[in-house]
C-alpha cells in the first residue's frame, strides 16, 4: 500500500482553507477549475481562449447558458488570492492577436485567474431569484508539478532506486551516460561540497531534458521542478540528484547525507505546500494530453505517458460532491480528459484520437469513477490552427488538414519557415490503439506543429474545437 502523502497537520490545514473558502462562498458561489498537462499540453492556449469565448461570446452551440441565451456576461474580475501570480491572459491574448500571430509562452508555474459568469438560471425559480453569479476561479499549473506529489511517500533511498532502475531501459540508458559518469566519480560517503551537489544536480537535470526533448518525448520525469522550476531556481532544495544507497552507516556531514536533507526540503517546502493550498482545494479538473507529440516520438513515448499519467491522476481526489463534507473534505467531482490539437487530425480521426486517449488514461478513470467522480474523454482544440481538405495520392484521395507549419519543421527534407501554407495528411491512426504501446511495432506517423491562426475580426472568441463540450462538461451543471 503506498505512504499517504500528507500529515495530520497537512489535513488539518487543507480542512482549514476549505472552511475559509466555503465561508466566502455564501453569497457567491465559486468552483475551483484546476487546469494541468505535460508541458507543451497547450495549458495557456485553453485558458486564454476559455476565458475569451466567454468574455466574448464566442460560438460555443453545445455550451447550454450561451447557446439557451441564458449567459448575461462575463468579466474578469479581482484576484481572488493575492498569494498567487495572476494568469496573463491580456497578455496571451495580445500575442494570439497581433498582426503576425504567436503562440503564447508555456505555464512555467502556478497561477490563477477569476471570471465571474452572469447567467439566468433555467430553474422553475429563476423568475423569484433573477440573475445570479458563478465565479470561476482557474487554477493553472504545470503537470509536472503533480508528478513530484508520490515523492511525498518515498525516501531519498527509494527514490534514487527507482531512478537508476529507470535509467537502465532505452532510450533513457544511452541520455544518462553523462549524469551516470559524473555520479559514479563522485564518493557519496565524502565529505559534502556544494560545487559537487551542484555538479550532480545539472548532470541529472540535463538528463532529464534530455529525455524531455521531441525526439523522445518521456513524460515521467520527476522532480518536476528540476524541468518547471519557477522561482526557485538555483536554491539548494533544487540542487540534489540521485546517489547510490551506502552499505554503511552514513555520517551526517557526507555528500550522501547532505541530498538527502534536501530531497527532503524538497519534499516539505515544495511539493507538501503546493499540495495542500492548492491541489487539495479545487473542485473539478481537466487534464490536457498531448498525445500526438507521443505518437511522433514513438511506443516508448506512448508507454511512458501511460506512466506518467497514472502517477498524475493517482495524486487526484476524486469524490462525489456532497455539500456537508465537501465543506471540510473538498473532492474533484468531475474530471476532463482532454486530447489538444485535435486540428492536427482531420476531424475523421478524432474519435481515434479519443480511443487512444481513453487508453492512457484508463486505469485512472476507473478509479475516480469508482470514488464516485465523472470522466469524460475528449479530442479538442483550444484554438484552431488548420482548415480541412482533401488531397490526391496515387488515384486515392485522402482526407487532409491545411495550415501554416511553425518555422524549424520539417518534413520529408523540407524545412518550413513559418509562412508557407500545406496541405498534409499526417497518417491513419488504427482503430484499436494497442500497437502503438507496443515497443515492438514501428508507426508512420508524423504530426507538424503549425502557427496560430490570424484573426477574423467579424467572428467573436478564438476559433475552436469541441471547446464548448468541454465547458458544458466543467461548468455546465453549476449554471443551470
Amino acid at each position: 500500500m503506498p505512504k499517504r502523502p500528507t500529515t495530520l497537520l497537512d489535513e488539518l490545514g487543507i480542512a482549514a482553507g476549505n472552511v475559509l473558502d466555503a465561508a466566502t462562498g455564501v453569497f457567491t458561489p465559486t468552483l475551483r477549475l484546476g487546469v494541468t498537462g505535460l508541458s507543451r499540453a497547450g495549458k495557456t492556449i485553453f485558458i486564454t481562449s476559455l476565458v475569451n469565448n466567454l468574455i466574448e461570446g464566442g460560438r460555443l452551440p453545445l455550451f447550454a447558458p450561451l447557446a439557451e441565451g441564458r449567459l448575461i456576461a462575463a468579466r474578469l474580475a479581482e484576484q481572488p488570492d493575492s498569494g498567487v501570480p495572476r494568469f496573463a491572459y491580456e497578455k496571451h491574448l495580445a500575442a494570439l492577436r497581433a498582426p503576425t500571430p504567436a503562440w503564447p509562452e508555456s505555464t512555467r508555474r502556478i497561477s490563477q485567474l477569476r471570471l465571474e459568469l452572469r447567467y439566468q438560471s433555467a430553474r422553475w425559480h429563476a423568475g423569484f431569484t433573477g440573475p445570479q453569479t458563478l465565479n470561476l476561479d482557474i487554477v493553472d499549473y504545470p503537470g509536472e508539478w503533480l508528478l513530484d506529489l508520490p515523492l511525498l511517500g518515498k525516501t531519498f533511498a527509494e527514490w534514487s532506486a527507482e531512478e537508476f532502475a529507470a535509467a537502465t531501459a532505452p532510450p533513457r540508458d544511452r541520455l544518462a551516460r553523462p549524469w551516470l559518469a559524473i555520479t559514479q566519480s563522485l564518493d557519496a560517503l565524502a565529505e559534502a561540497s556544494g560545487p559537487d551537489a551542484e555538479i550532480l544536480a545539472r548532470a541529472f537535470t540535463e538528463y532529464l531534458l534530455a529525455c524531455r526533448a521531441d525526439e523522445h518525448a518521456l513524460s515521467t520525469l520527476p522532480p518536476g521542478r528540476f524541468l518547471m522550476p519557477g522561482d526557485l531556481e538555483g536554491s539548494p532544495a533544487l540542487t540534489f540528484a540521485p546517489l547510490p544507497a551506502p552499505q554503511h552507516p552514513v555520517r551526517s556531514s557526507t555528500l550522501y547525507a547532505m541530498l538527502e536533507r534536501r530531497f527532503e526540503a524538497y519534499k516539505s517546502l515544495v511539493v507538501r505546500p503546493f499540495f495542500r493550498d492548492h491541489f487539495a482545494r479545487l473542485d473539478r479538473q481537466i487534464v490536457l494530453v498531448d498525445a500526438l507529440a507521443a505518437l511522433n516520438a514513438g511506443p516508448r513515448a506512448m508507454a511512458d505517458l501511460e506512466s506518467a499519467l497514472a502517477e498524475i491522476l493517482r495524486a487526484f481526489r476524486p469524490g462525489g460532491a456532497n455539500l456537508l463534507t465537501g465543506i471540510f473534505a473538498r473532492r474533484i467531482d468531475r474530471i476532463l480528459f482532454a486530447a489538444t490539437k485535435a486540428d492536427h487530425l482531420h476531424h475523421t480521426a478524432h474519435d481515434r484520437l479519443e480511443n487512444i486517449l481513453d487508453k492512457l488514461v484508463d486505469a485512472a478513470a476507473r478509479r475516480a469513477k469508482f470514488a464516485g467522480a465523472e470522466t469524460r474523454s475528449l479530442a479538442l482544440a483550444a484554438i484552431r490552427a488548420t482548415t480541412e481538405g482533401t488531397v490526391d495520392e496515387d488515384g486515392e484521395t485522402l482526407p487532409c488538414i491545411i495550415g501554416v507549419p511553425q518555422k524549424g519543421e520539417a518534413l520529408d527534407g523540407v524545412n518550413y519557415d513559418g509562412t508557407t501554407q500545406i496541405a498534409f495528411y499526417p497518417g491513419d491512426l488504427p482503430d484499436f490503439p494497442g500497437p502503438l504501446f507496443d515497443a515492438g511495432k514501428t508507426t508512420s506517423l508524423k504530426f507538424l506543429r503549425f502557427s496560430p491562426p490570424t484573426r477574423d475580426p467579424a467572428t467573436p472568441g478564438l476559433p475552436h474545437i469541441r471547446l464548448d463540450r468541454g465547458l458544458e462538461f466543467l461548468i455546465g451543471d453549476r449554471m443551470r
